[in-house]
């Protein structure tokens, strides 16, 4: 911790890995197909029309299912290791949640923040 960032490095380096691991479980999500069970799809005015054709779903695999799992366990986990860190006791009530927002803007990796 210094006087140009707050946070103890073990508390940015934690959310920049949660940040990082929500970004590979949204990429992985992207290139699954659009429904987990197989399902029928559908023709554009058929349903949903507002998403033109929809083609048939093979579902996911086994192991993209244990894939998504594990990332979500992973998520879970570094959420709640950042919550729990101890910085946080030191911090007051009155500023404890624009506090964490800050963190979560200054955590970001190098790459996410050049994005937003």
């Amino acid at each position: 911790m210094n006087d140009e960032n707050p946070f103890p490095r073990d508390l940015l380096q934690l959310q920049e890995r949660l940040h990082r691991a929500h970004a590979e479980h949204c990429a992985y999500l992207a290139g699954l197909p659009w429904s987990v069970e197989p399902m029928k799809g559908w023709a554009h005015g058929e349903r949903y029309s507002h998403r033109g054709d929809v083609p048939d779903s093979p579902g996911w695999s086994d192991e993209q299912k244990e894939t998504v799992d594990r990332m979500w366990a992973e998520i879970r986990q570094l959420s709640i290791d950042v919550v729990d860190h101890p910085h946080w006791k030191s911090i007051p009530a009155d500023i404890l949640v624009v506090s964490r927002m800050r963190l979560k803007r200054e955590g970001r990796p190098a790459e996410a923040a050049d994005a937003a």
